[in-house]
């Protein structure tokens, strides 16, 4: 995600600087157009905003130097923007950790996969003061096509993990559905023109049955990262008074898949759980 997002700021004029924990993604940055710091400190010295996509809670406070000597000289006077997904509790210890040596933060999940990222046609949540947000909202623009301010911080990861609990959902029933088809005879390509052509559609519906149909499970949304968002949402979830079964049944459908060995797949690889039985034993 963090290569394509960056790749639109560099086509958008953006003075950029990046920094990669791998040097794959930032030497193709640099063909762009962009510098390439090679330490974290060095990019931060080099920045008075810093956009954060990174996979988990770990690598944010490695790259900020969260527990060490260096994070108080990294946030001061600096923006910082992270759009990565993670536990509402996290993101709002990280605002008051940053606000408390004289940064600024805006929380930035956004809701979309690899696709819409390359095209600009992410949805941004953001949370934070007013005057942040402000300042985020113009670097934001090139990559997604709305942005939504929410209100404090963490009230946009908190938005997130209701959206992604409608998508791990939705995608685990059309897999289902999609199996129950095959399982009646039905051919893949008249259930998947059914579905294109009804009041059912929607680009992640056709995107998901299009990669189910035609066997495609190159990842644009990979399995081990919807289970890492899944386990996310149930942890929300059992700390409300509420009942989500849906998260609960989907979640187990996706982790058999990544058992398995297809971590790696696209999400829509979950049909697999149900071409095996085990969707049924989930």
């Amino acid at each position: 995600m963090g290569l394509p997002m960056a790749g639109r700021l560099c086509a958008a004029g953006f003075d950029m600087m990046v920094y990669n924990r791998s040097p794959g993604p930032a030497e193709a940055l640099r063909a762009l157009g962009a510098k390439v710091a090679d330490t974290a400190g060095a990019l931060f010295a080099g920045c008075d905003t810093v956009i954060l996509m990174l996979a988990n809670d770990g690598a944010v406070d490695a790259v900020l130097d969260r527990d060490g000597p260096d994070f108080g000289d990294r946030m001061q006077g600096r923006l910082i923007i992270n759009m990565g997904t993670h536990a509402p509790i996290f993101s709002h210890r990280l605002e008051q950790d940053i606000r408390a040596v004289g940064g600024s933060f805006v929380e930035a999940p956004v809701s979309g996969s690899r696709l819409p990222a390359e095209a600009g046609e992410l949805v941004a949540m953001l949370a934070g003061e007013a005057g942040a947000i402000e300042r985020a909202h113009p670097l934001l623009a090139p990559i997604c096509r709305d942005i939504v301010a929410i209100g404090a911080v963490p009230s946009a990861l908190s938005m997130k993990l209701a959206v992604n609990l409608y998508l791990i959902a939705s995608v685990a029933a059309l897999a289902e559905a999609a199996s129950l088809a095959r399982a009646l005879d039905l051919a893949p390509e008249d259930f998947q023109q059914v579905i294109a052509s009804g009041p059912l559609a929607s680009n992640v519906a056709l995107s998901k049955l299009d990669k189910m149909t035609r066997r495609d499970f190159a990842p644009q949304a990979a399995i081990h990262d919807v289970c890492k968002n899944a386990a996310l949402v149930a942890e929300a979830a059992a700390g409300t008074k509420g009942a989500y079964p849906l998260i609960t049944q989907s979640r187990r459908l996706f982790e058999t898949v990544r058992a398995a060995g297809g971590g790696r797949l696209d999400m829509a690889a979950v049909i697999s759980a149900f071409e095996t039985g085990s969707g049924q034993r989930a």
